[in-house]
């Protein structure tokens, strides 16, 4: 029963979207949700009033099965059925490997309208095929990207770094606790094979990667190259003691997201090993944070405050038991369905938010979630405030661009009013309330500062030019 009432008016398809449009998947969201709307419109502006048909007999379901206000509205076909086949449908054929996990969520939807009562079982097959139909078919308006293609950096400035053949001077962390959600071949044996005279790391879970780095670069001949493979979170804490010693960063993506290293048009292993053998490298800017004026911490993405930290500290607490992706979703419909707006002060101006998301330079998308750089040089914090005015509001702000967000606010799917504003600066100050009834953790790379999380605090970004040296992908 709570499946079908997650499903209602698309909330939980909502969340998903954005989910996906936080993890840098907004294509498959856009399209997803661009799928659902058409069919939801089909089935229930068009299908309803040319099928009809009576809903099933309520005496022949069990009390504790039925949903507490029955639909009134004709059967045939399945609208919620529509709405999940084509979600999940118009979402695998942007990314294959999301539908593994959406596709068994569409079809309990499906399933729970028969088991509550609500449909026949015909109705659902008809609803999910008219789902289906519409996904497949709104190929040809908007034909599918290659799973391919690489996006990366604009513009960004070319150094030439060591170009180190076998690996001899580097000096590389594996985080072999990274990216478990993924299939991939294993980074370490791919490692040892290209770079074999490269000083590999495997780190444990108690090691203080920090003091690791400090070790390394302090000794008599430190490394021409400190590399890390990991996710976000690992590559940004590297990164800062890489910048502290002046030795130039490799990032292997070995992450389940990895943000920052994508930006480098680094997408594989093999992609990173091919740009430290070439000497191929760009100048790229960071930002710095400092919490209450004490030492500076690097930012490599984004710096937030609001529904994404809230949303990574949910889903580290279901991790263990349901993997990354089926916790980020999991994590996004708790979070969006009981979540409170924030009392922040953002550059002296005292406001009510939903989220503040800082950016390192601009990004990719015109959501308030800016996740993925769309370059490495800009010399610009990419602030996006997200207001408090409801709750749809902020799941479609987060789930869409401005430009779809403006379609459905046409549709009346969403409310009429914009809910967000975006400005760019080279510094940012945010003055948090945060008590222990209201946390407000500060996000930082796809980690949680949860030690902020229960205390007013002082977040102060501000953009480093040029900040960070590392390997890119050779043109």
């Amino acid at each position: 029963m709570r499946v079908t009432r997650a499903a209602d008016r698309g909330v939980l398809w909502f969340a998903i979207a954005a989910v996906l449009t936080v993890v840098g998947s907004r294509r498959a969201a856009i399209r997803g949700v661009a799928s659902l709307t058409v069919a939801s419109m089909l089935a229930n502006l068009v299908g309803k009033r040319v099928f009809g048909g009576d809903r099933p007999i309520l005496k022949d379901i069990p009390v504790g099965r039925r949903l507490a206000a029955q639909p009134t509205s004709p059967s045939f076909p399945s609208g919620h059925a529509a709405s999940a086949a084509a979600f999940a449908t118009g979402v695998a054929l942007e990314s294959p490997r999301t539908a593994a996990v959406v596709a068994p969520l569409a079809a309990g939807v499906a399933y729970s309208r028969v088991h509550v009562g609500a449909h026949w079982v015909s109705d659902v097959i008809g609803g999910a095929a008219l789902g289906a139909g519409v996904a497949l078919l709104g190929r040809l308006l908007l034909p599918v990207r290659p799973h391919d293609e690489r996006g990366g950096p604009v513009d960004a400035i070319r150094v030439d770094l060591p170009a180190l053949e076998t690996g001899a001077g580097a000096v590389i962390f594996l985080n072999p606790g990274s990216g478990k959600s993924v299939v991939r071949a294993d980074p370490e044996q791919i490692i040892r094979r290209r770079l074999p005279d490269a000083d590999l790391r495997v780190l444990s879970g108690d090691d203080d990667l920090a003091a690791l780095v400090d070790e390394v670069a302090t000794r008599p001949q430190p490394p021409l190259v400190i590399g890390v493979c990991g996710g976000d979170g690992t590559v940004a804490t590297v990164a800062h003691r890489a910048r502290a010693h002046g030795i130039p960063l490799l990032g292997l993506p070995g992450g389940t997201f990895n943000h920052f290293v994508r930006a480098t048009r680094i997408e594989s292993i093999d992609d990173a090993i091919d740009a430290l053998q070439a000497g191929s490298g760009v100048r790229a800017d960071v930002a710095e944070v400092s919490f209450d004026d004490a030492e500076p911490i690097t930012v490599m993405n984004a710096g937030s405050v609001g529904i994404y930290p809230d949303l990574v500290v949910e889903r580290e607490k279901l991790e263990s038991g349901l993997g990354k992706w089926a916790a980020g979703i999991v994590a996004t419909w708790r979070v969006l369905r009981s979540s409170e707006p924030h009392d922040v002060v953002v550059n002296g101006e005292a406001m009510r938010v939903w989220s503040v998301f800082v950016g390192v330079d601009p990004n990719f998308s015109h959501t308030v979630a800016p996740m993925r750089r769309l370059r490495l040089e800009g010399g610009v914090l990419d602030v996006r405030v997200l207001h408090a005015k409801s709750r749809l509001h902020a799941i479609g702000s987060i789930a869409f661009g401005r430009k779809t967000s403006a379609i459905l606010r046409t549709l009346r799917i969403l409310p009429l009013r914009e809910a967000s504003t975006m400005f760019e600066s080279d510094e940012v100050e945010l003055r948090v309330v945060s008590t222990a009834s209201r946390p407000a953790p500060f996000g930082r790379d796809g980690e949680a500062e949860e030690d902020l999380a229960h205390r007013d605090y002082t977040a102060r970004l501000r953009i480093v030019p040029g900040g960070l040296t590392v390997y890119a992908r050779p043109r």
